[in-house]
């Protein structure tokens, strides 16, 4: 079956050009130029990851994305024209998974597209008893993809999931940013991506860490993160 992609571009020349090059791919796509009819394509197409311009005509990329957070958990990548840190951490930061600054080179975006849709596939098999973490009172189903804290329920993206379980699979034990970004993120650490902390920190949110001081999900500067394994009571 045919991934589907739902792409939010004003820009009306890039995104036929995006949409003729993602469907040569073999992806059924769907295309809107704002946000207008979001609510409701949603519905109706359920894509698989959703390709979303920042800068659009009425309300813009990074409020459509705070709302659709309230609801899909699917694959979520920014299109942005602009180059400055700041937006890039604060797309992260509003529950996007990656970006892909303008001009947009097909294969590139592609690549990403593909890197998101491997990390989103559900395990079909079986569930086995190594398919279940718990530490205290969290509890992480690898299956049904769900995690709770304390009996409630904590809604992750899939990608924040996948950061999680890797995490609680190596319990105090340092995971680093190279093996973070290779396995989930779907390209080697230059030194400068913020992607995995904008990750974490959500995460941290999520599940009732201390930002300034946290005591579940540590960084280790430099090097990557430390799940603490004693912390969930």
């Amino acid at each position: 079956m045919k991934k589907r992609i739902l792409l939010v571009e004003d820009d009306r020349r890039l995104s036929q050009l995006i949409c003729e090059f993602l469907d040569q791919q073999g992806f059924m796509v769907k295309a809107l130029e704002d946000g207008r009819e979001l609510s409701e394509t949603m519905q109706n197409f359920a894509p698989d990851v959703v390709v979303l311009d920042i800068m659009l005509p009425g309300e813009d990329g990074f409020s459509l994305c705070r709302k659709l957070r309230e609801n899909y958990t699917g694959a979520l990548l920014f299109l942005t024209a602009k180059s400055s840190d700041f937006d890039h951490v604060l797309g992260l930061e509003l529950g996007a998974d990656d970006y892909v600054i303008k001009p947009v080179e097909p294969r590139v975006l592609l690549a990403r597209i593909e890197a998101l849709l491997r990390r989103s596939q559900v395990p079909q098999k079986k569930a086995i008893a190594n398919d279940v973490i718990q530490f205290g009172s969290l509890i992480l189903d690898k299956q049904s993809r769900e995690v709770t804290l304390g009996k409630e329920p904590i809604t992750l993206t899939s990608h924040e999931f996948d950061m999680l379980w890797l995490l609680a699979k190596h319990p105090a034990e340092l995971v680093k940013r190279d093996l973070i970004y290779t396995e989930l993120i779907g390209r080697e650490y230059d030194g400068l991506d913020r992607s995995a902390d904008v990750r974490i920190s959500r995460i941290r949110k999520k599940l009732k860490d201390n930002p300034q001081n946290p005591f579940r999900i540590k960084t280790i500067w430099g090097k990557g993160f430390y799940f603490v394994p004693d912390a969930w009571d």
